[in-house]
């Protein structure tokens, strides 16, 4: 039906029953102010003009881009527009009840037709920014989640598991090498109460190539768990040596406990490779009975030594010695004497890595002047030890396990024991002892190290000392310091002790039976003891001796260090 107020002009009020506050189309409305913006932006302002507003049953046209209308105000006309007309301009003011779009579609170029039919449906696009913490927020939760589990199944399988689970039984192979099975069964069989899955599989050693087959066993990887070895051999096995861990004990706590010639070869780098449970010291042996009748006292020097040594020596009537004063002066037949050379060269501060100069060669002097003068002793004369046991020998060297074999051959010689002599100032002794190792390719280090701290405790120890006298006189000195006043309640015992706070070592030490670095040592200094004993000059002696001392501790890569 036709508007009625579609001929009437805009200045009247429209009739009853139009529709005034309908609203143009929100197409028309900006399409049809935009020339008015354009021209108010320009600062030019007019009259609005009349519109005719089409019939809704006529199609809408296309609408040209309107060019701009003269200055002057247009004459308002009421007939149709045509096609070709400019578009009518719409008021400046839209109705109130008119929806405001909320963003105006781009302004047509002249080159594209504005489009005459409704347009798309705004779409509106909400950007929400979002939070970096959310998606940590949704991390978070699931990192924890992982984590609780995996220390949930770290304890089922650490805590849970082997409460369920019977311990996988072990065995740990021993090799000793002085002590029998029975003198180590007691110990073992307590440490298996608290350990029932570790087992202890001990054998006694023979001596001899021992130090071969021990480490020939380690190379092809089959050696024992535990092993025993001499306190001088670290040369040779220290590849093959694991150090001890510091939760079994740490280094300062080894250097507290033992004493320091253990200390001072045990260490490599900045660990220990050992764990000693005796201490053994050289010491003067003498005869009660002939001291007795002589009405003499033990010597505290050398020189004492060497005076009473004469004093007490016999002889026959065809001038053999009957009564040796002291076994001192030759290779062959006296024990130990590379023991005795060497405590006297380091007493007197001779370097026993290079043994030249004035200082060895008075030692070595000094050493074969009770053959070559005094004639205490000579090589016509049987082993030292047993001729002490016979009781033809006033004065004797030896270790403390030396007292046993005395007391075999002779269970009725009355004899003491005292410190070895010093030099005037000196408080030197000579140590050598054996010290248990572990296998550094062990299957089972960490049981291995907690049994030997179990055997190395002073607990332990007392009871293998008690075992150990149960077949012999006493049983090894203790190796821990805090147990020496323990050992000397035993009068035969003490002196070794005594001597172990100053005790020295080094590569002399005999019946080791190593065919290594202290058989090999021996037989250079034998050498020079020999070409003494000969009338050779002692200076080219130890000169040919310091040769061969040097390329063996080459071999063994050693320093040429000055040992005092």
């Amino acid at each position: 039906m036709p508007d009625p107020n579609q001929d009437r002009p805009l200045d009247e009020k429209p009739l009853v029953g139009s529709e005034p506050d309908k609203p143009s189309p929100p197409w028309k409305s900006e399409e049809e102010t935009r020339p008015e913006e354009v021209k108010e932006e320009a600062g030019v302002s007019e009259k609005p003009l009349s519109m005719e507003i089409p019939s809704p049953a006529e199609p809408p046209g296309e609408t040209p881009t309107p060019e701009a209308p003269p200055a002057e105000e247009p004459s308002v006309e009421t007939a149709p527009v045509e096609e070709e007309t400019a578009p009518p301009k719409v008021p400046p003011a839209v109705p109130p009840e008119a929806p405001l779009p909320e963003e105006p579609p781009p302004a047509p170029t002249p080159e594209e037709p504005v489009p005459t039919g409704p347009p798309e449906p705004v779409k509106a696009f909400h950007v929400e920014k979002k939070s970096p913490l959310g998606a940590l927020k949704k991390i978070i939760p699931i990192v924890l989640g992982l984590i609780l589990i995996i220390v949930l199944a770290f304890l089922i399988i650490k805590v849970g598991l082997p409460r369920f689970q019977r311990p996988k039984e072990i065995t740990l192979t021993y090799w000793g090498l002085w002590e029998p099975e029975s003198v180590m069964r007691e110990v073992i069989a307590d440490w298996n109460e608290d350990n029932p899955n570790v087992k202890i599989e001990y054998s006694m050693q023979s001596k001899l190539q021992y130090r071969e087959r021990v480490q020939s066993a380690l190379a092809r990887g089959e050696g024992p768990d535990i092993f025993r070895y001499h306190v001088t051999w670290l040369p040779m096995l220290k590849n093959q040596l694991d150090p001890i861990p510091t939760e079994v004990m740490s280094s300062s706590q080894f250097e507290a406990t033992f004493y320091p010639v253990a200390a001072e070869h045990l260490r490599s780098g900045t660990s220990y490779l050992g764990i000693p449970l005796e201490i053994d010291t050289l010491a003067l042996f003498y005869n009660k009975d002939i001291f007795q009748t002589a009405g003499k006292i033990p010597p505290t020097t050398w020189d004492e030594l060497r005076r009473v040594a004469i004093e007490l020596t016999t002889y026959d009537d065809s001038g053999r010695i009957q009564t040796s004063g002291v076994a001192l002066g030759t290779t062959n037949n006296v024990e130990h004497w590379s023991d005795i050379l060497g405590l006297m060269m380091l007493q007197n501060e001779a370097d026993l890595a290079n043994p030249t100069g004035l200082l060895a060669e008075d030692a070595l002097n000094f050493y074969t002047i009770f053959n070559r003068e005094d004639r205490v002793w000579d090589l016509t004369l049987p082993n030292s030890m047993l001729a002490f046991a016979n009781g033809d020998v006033a004065m004797y060297f030896g270790f403390s396990w030396d007292v046993f074999e005395i007391k075999n051959n002779n269970p009725d010689l009355e004899f003491g024991i005292v410190e070895a002599p010093q030099l005037s100032g000196t408080n030197i002794s000579w140590a050598s002892f054996w010290v248990e190792g572990v296998n550094k390719e062990s299957e089972y280090k960490e049981e291995t190290w907690e049994f030997l701290e179990y055997l190395s405790s002073k607990e332990t120890l007392a009871k293998l000392y008690q075992a150990q006298s149960q077949l012999r006189l006493f049983g090894e000195p203790y190796s821990r310091v805090e147990m020496a006043d323990q050992a000397r309640t035993n009068p035969l015992v003490a002196p070794f002790v005594d001597q172990a706070p100053q005790a020295e070592t080094w590569y002399l030490c005999s019946r080791t039976y190593d065919n290594g670095i202290n058989d090999k040592m021996i037989d250079y200094f034998k050498d020079a003891v020999n070409a003494v004993n000969a009338n050779e000059d002692p200076g080219d002696a130890l000169e040919t001796a310091a040769s061969g001392v040097s390329q063996l501790l080459s071999q063994y890569g050693l320093s040429t260090a000055v040992t005092r």
